[in-house]
């Protein structure tokens, strides 16, 4: 398997041509990758960030705090945090992009939300130029590949997960629909075995790139920071190791920095090649040509890229860096209420059911949503207990006593009680529990460069406002089902918002005028080039959006393979003579 960690002293020969360069390696990128693999093109892709062998990602304070996406300020870590007018966002840099951090739900893209024509508070249209019987196909290959189950709930251990038990019986009293969502997780060594925790999962067929086991599920609660374990079916052990398999040549640590339309067809490239060992070092640039393009950067990136190399794509019109959604993200959290609860945040998947909330186009009374349990690292849990007031005053407590002992000269040298009053019960943490919501937020945001050239975006709160009032409210409900409180993310007084979502920027529509590519991803009036990640989303998915974004590549690939066969055979055919 060809997969190449960039250096400062490495080279790329000269006038090097591929059939195919993809940039970004997250769900765009590496389905993308794979499909045109498989076909037998030449293809690079090009990563900025690390490969993340299971075992590798940080966990120390140490590691935590090299572990952030900044390569000016020598940083080549994980965790890539933005900060816009109007919200906060939090994206991923490695190799299998937003898969190593994101929660695993694999969920479609509900088939009414695939709006036409439905007007924006600040005038235009959201408009899907492809429908939900365009994409199944698309889906039914993604779930091949990456093998989504529920959360086994009915089986020990994982029966005994008690946010999801929570979930579940709030929403039914209710009235609400919940589902245990598709995952991506192995809970079992192979499919269709019998779930069982830390088990050596089986290899496919195409292997394994980075060439450690992976083990199923631990229910650690840390699919958000990276599995340690490998029990994600993250894009890096399943599209990537087959891309690779096929003779992709993967390069991590290489930035996308330019791109250009080329005298004659296809597309010069540009690229910056990181070290990571000398974080002082400067990146050395590297240009490469393809016969096509794939922009899968994230939406950030590949909006960034856009934005910055115009110039060098004439033609491309005034709807670049339109339609930004979050996604309709919004996080709180429950606490606990009068009387006890227990949720034990950290045990499990970080997420394992949802709650759905119907359309106006479902029948509903405004825009739809899903709101899902949330989760984390145990590790967590020691910072979310002091958060009480009371552990203030039980280590106060603990001091004084400790110091009147000693000014007393106690014979009493046993501490164990006293110990484990300072600790207390647990009960705060073991009741508190992330919520995250999502949905049909208004995609009205747009994206555009600074006078710095670092990139800027317009979005808030406000025209969402309606939609939010009403995830909040259905959060609200499920609180006082449930007995515990309802707590805003401190971000919320602003009203700004925190996604780990963020979509559009280059979205696909009918022609020009309302798109930057059509519904296949290709760019208009740019042959060859396409748009395969987030960015091309014209408006919120409403679920989580990996799956979709998958098979929108996936589907992308499906074309630019059958052009290249009608275009192979157009080329070959013999001309009649005269």
């Amino acid at each position: 398997m060809r997969v190449r960690t960039s250096s400062a002293t490495g080279d790329t020969a000269a006038g090097e041509h591929v059939d195919a360069v993809v940039i970004g390696s997250g769900f765009g990128g590496a389905v993308s990758a794979f499909r045109l693999a498989e076909a037998g093109l030449s293809v690079v892709v090009l990563e900025r960030g690390r490969a993340y062998p299971p075992g590798s990602f940080p966990r120390s304070p140490r590691e935590m705090g090299r572990a952030f996406w900044d390569p000016e300020d020598g940083l080549h870590g994980l965790f890539d945090v933005w900060s816009f007018d109007g919200f906060e966002s939090l994206v991923s840099s490695g190799l299998g992009g937003g898969s190593l951090i994101y929660a695993n739900v694999l969920l479609r893209k509900d088939e009414r939300w695939f709006v036409r024509e439905e007007p924006l508070p600040g005038g235009g249209y959201e408009t899907w130029p492809l429908t939900r019987a365009d994409l199944d196909p698309h889906y039914d290959a993604v779930e091949q590949m990456l093998a989504p189950v529920p959360y086994p709930f009915d089986a020990a251990p994982y029966s005994d997960t008690p946010k999801t038990r929570a979930m579940q019986q709030a929403a039914d009293r209710l009235g609400l629909d919940w589902q245990l969502p598709p995952l991506a997780v192995s809970f079992a060594s192979r499919p269709g075995a019998a779930p069982e925790v830390g088990a050596r999962i089986d290899a496919a067929d195409y292997g394994n790139l980075h060439g450690v086991p992976r083990r199923t599920c631990r229910l650690g609660g840390d699919c958000d920071i990276g599995c340690n374990e490998g029990a994600k079916n993250s894009l890096d052990h399943t599209y990537l190791s087959a891309a690779a398999h096929h003779g992709a040549d993967i390069r991590t640590l290489s930035e996308a920095r330019g791109i250009g339309a080329r005298d004659g067809g296809g597309y010069d490239v540009e690229y910056a090649r990181h070290d990571a060992d000398d974080p002082s070092a400067a990146p050395v640039l590297r240009r490469m040509s393809a016969t096509r393009v794939v922009l899968a950067a994230g939406t950030f990136g590949t909006a960034h890229l856009l934005l910055s190399n115009r110039a060098n794509l004439p033609g491309i019109g005034s709807a670049l860096g339109t339609r930004f959604s979050g996604n309709g993200d919004l996080l709180t959290f429950l606490t606990p209420g009068e009387h006890e609860r227990v949720f034990h945040a950290s045990r499990g998947p970080v997420i394992t059911s949802a709650v759905r909330g119907d359309d106006t186009v479902d029948g509903g009374s405004g825009r739809g949503f899903y709101l899902e349990d949330g989760g984390y690292p145990g590790f967590v849990d020691w910072m979310v207990e002091p958060v009480r007031a009371r552990q203030g005053l039980r280590t106060a407590a603990f001091v004084a006593d400790w110091l009147g002992r000693r000014l007393r000269r106690s014979g009493d040298s046993r501490l164990s009680e006293e110990v484990s009053r300072l600790i207390g019960d647990g009960s705060f943490s073991a009741g508190a529990l992330p919520l995250l919501g999502m949905g049909r937020d208004v995609p009205d945001g747009v994206l555009a460069l600074r006078e710095d050239g670092r990139l800027g975006v317009e979005w808030t709160t406000t025209t969402s406002r309606e939609y939010f009032g009403r995830v909040r409210e259905t959060m609200a409900a499920l609180a006082d089902e449930l007995g515990v409180r309802l707590r805003d993310n401190p971000l919320w007084m602003f009203r700004r918002v925190v996604t780990v979502h963020p979509l559009g920027g280059a979205p696909m529509g009918r022609d020009p005028a309302t798109g930057v590519c059509d519904g296949f991803g290709e760019v208009f009036g740019h042959p060859g080039l396409y748009v395969a990640d987030g960015s091309a989303m014209p408006g919120p998915v409403g679920t989580n959006p990996s799956l979709t974004i998958a098979a929108h590549a996936d589907r992308m690939s499906t074309r630019i393979l059958e052009r290249r066969r009608t275009d192979t055979a157009a080329a070959t055919r013999p001309r009649r003579s005269s």
